[in-house]
C-alpha cells in the first residue's frame, strides 16, 4: 500500500513504547500492554477499545496466516502507532486493502484487515515472500 493519507505519516525510528514477540499463548498479555499504553497516551475508553480490537486482529492474522509468531512494536510519533511483523509467505495486499465494503466471511477468514481498517486511522501493508509488516495508527481526538 502507498503512503498514509495526507496529514498522516509513518513513524520515524524512535524508541518503542512497547516491543515484544508473540505467539497464541501471549495474546492476553500483549492485549493488556496495548491497552495500558493506549491509556498512557491519552486515548479515551472507546478509542482504547477500538485500538485493542485492531491490534488483536493483526496478531490473530499473524498467528493464522503468518507463521504463528510475530513481533509487535508500539510507537508514539505524533500518533500512537502499532507495527506488527511476521515471517510468513506474504499475501496480495491489494486484494484486501483498501476495502470500503465488508467482505464476505469465508472459512479462511477475510475480514480481519477490514475490521482493522474500520478501527484505525490508517493501515499500511508491506508484504512479500519473506514476511509481512503492517502499520496502523490509533484514531484519537487528542493525538495527532
Amino acid at each position: 500500500m502507498g503512503d498514509p493519507p495526507l496529514g498522516h505519516h509513518v513513524p520515524t525510528a524512535s524508541k518503542p513504547l512497547f516491543s515484544t514477540s508473540f505467539t497464541l499463548a501471549d495474546l492476553n498479555r500483549v492485549r493488556h500492554e496495548v491497552e495500558v499504553v493506549g491509556r498512557q497516551c491519552g486515548l479515551d475508553h472507546d478509542e482504547i477499545e477500538n485500538w485493542v480490537i485492531a491490534v488483536n486482529e493483526l496478531m490473530i492474522n499473524v498467528i493464522r496466516h503468518g507463521g504463528g509468531a510475530g513481533w509487535l512494536r508500539l510507537l508514539l510519533d505524533g500518533q500512537l502507532t502499532c507495527e506488527v511483523t511476521d515471517q510468513g509467505l506474504g499475501f496480495n495486499a491489494a486484494r484486501y486493502v483498501p476495502c470500503a465494503e465488508r467482505p464476505p466471511l469465508s472459512g479462511t477468514g477475510g475480514m480481519g484487515l477490514w475490521v482493522v481498517g474500520q478501527m484505525a486511522d490508517y493501515l499500511l501493508v508491506d508484504s512479500g515472500p519473506v514476511g509481512t509488516t503492517i502499520r496502523i495508527a490509533a484514531r484519537s481526538r487528542r493525538l495527532g
